[in-house]
């Protein structure tokens, strides 16, 4: 399978000096913006972050509907919806629109959601678990109900004094292939292992809820290793495909240097607490590009997984953000496997040279 590209925006606005999103309606356009430039740039993926009660990307689908309008090549997608605030049927219509809209480009990662500014946010959207039901369970039960309708089975019984008959009827519309293409965003080993016996993609994110010392590329390898291990056991009959994220921040100019150049790349993972249990960081990787791809070139993570995403300081506007993601297409995403798509358009630096003996 080929290593795929994308970037991952979690789409911050912010009235604040030097912010290049001040309102909501910024962070929205230069998200479609970037989406676009990438796909000149010949990355293979625009994906979101979603976040509620904070000054945030929230409402995805009008988002992934207009990117997929504005672009024809890259995938589209999200990392992740919190399940806990979904209507899974009103989900099932909107996915699947956005996904008719986009051409069958659609990547859709799901999880339980992770801890967020509001006290039991999800109550406020009307879904409370039922007794003896957890947070997650909730989140499964709803994946399980959008997936069953983006299936196309019978959700609601049918009018006999409207249709002639009884018999079920699915949610409209359905979009072919969409149900291959739903993920699930998992923070330990025992839910990749639960992703595959669900038959769901992996999406494993810049965290894992867990530690057993050993450095954090190395225990993903593992969730990645017991992931294909357990899809193997479930018989499933096609191919998944595994994403990881990583903070990549290359310094070439000035204004990378003012931006990040104090930073210097972590030397080592982080460790935190997270809902009451140890969790390990992922590092971020600052720095000159050389340097960043012989480390990303040895994270066996990154190796293994078919798709890399990248997250953007989206704050700092379209230009910028473009900019990075050409310079890491150009001089890091190769030392670890990647290779633009043929249809792409992408220009890569053999290419530029060639082209100025021809001129």
């Amino acid at each position: 399978m080929r290593k795929r590209l994308g970037f991952l925006s979690f789409g911050h606005w912010q009235n604040a000096p030097g912010s290049q999103t001040p309102t909501a309606a910024d962070a929205l356009l230069q998200t479609i913006e970037l989406a676009q430039a990438a796909e000149e740039i010949g990355i293979d993926g625009a994906y979101v972050r979603v976040h509620h009660y904070a000054r945030q990307l929230a409402s995805p689908y009008p988002l992934l509907a207009a990117i997929g309008a504005r672009t024809s090549r890259i995938e589209i997608g999200t990392a992740v919806i919190d399940m806990r605030y979904e209507n899974p049927l009103y989900m099932a219509e909107e996915a699947a629109a956005a996904d008719l809209i986009a051409g069958g480009r659609l990547q859709l990662g799901l999880s339980r959601g992770s801890p967020g500014p509001a006290l039991n946010g999800a109550h406020t959207f009307g879904y409370v678990p039922a007794e003896g039901q957890s947070d997650a369970d909730l989140a499964r039960a709803k994946t399980a109900l959008f997936r069953e309708a983006i299936n196309g089975r019978g959700i609601a019984r049918s009018d006999p004094a409207m249709t002639g008959g009884d018999f079920g009827l699915p949610i409209q519309p359905q979009s072919p292939g969409l149900a291959q293409r739903i993920w699930w965003g998992s923070g330990t080993r025992d839910t990749a292992i639960w992703t595959a016996a669900q038959g769901m993609n992996l999406q494993s994110s810049t965290l894992l809820a867990e530690d057993t010392g050993v450095p954090f590329g190395e225990l993903q390898a593992e969730q990645i290793d017991l992931y294909r291990d357990a899809w193997i056991a479930a018989g499933w009959d096609h191919e998944p495909r595994v994403s990881v994220s990583r903070s990549v921040l290359p310094i070439v100019t000035d204004m990378d240097r003012m931006y990040f150049g104090g930073r210097g790349s972590q030397s080592s993972d982080q460790l935190g607490r997270l809902e009451g249990v140890t969790a390990r960081f992922g590092r971020s990787y600052t720095g000159e590009p050389d340097a960043i791809a012989e480390e990303l070139a040895r994270d066996p993570a990154v190796q293994m997984a078919d798709t890399v995403l990248l997250t953007v300081p989206n704050q700092l506007g379209v230009e910028y953000c473009a900019t990075m993601l050409d310079t890491i297409a150009r001089h890091i995403a190769p030392a670890f496997g990647w290779k633009p798509n043929e249809d792409s358009g992408f220009t890569d630096a053999s290419d530029i040279e060639v082209l100025a003996k021809l001129g």
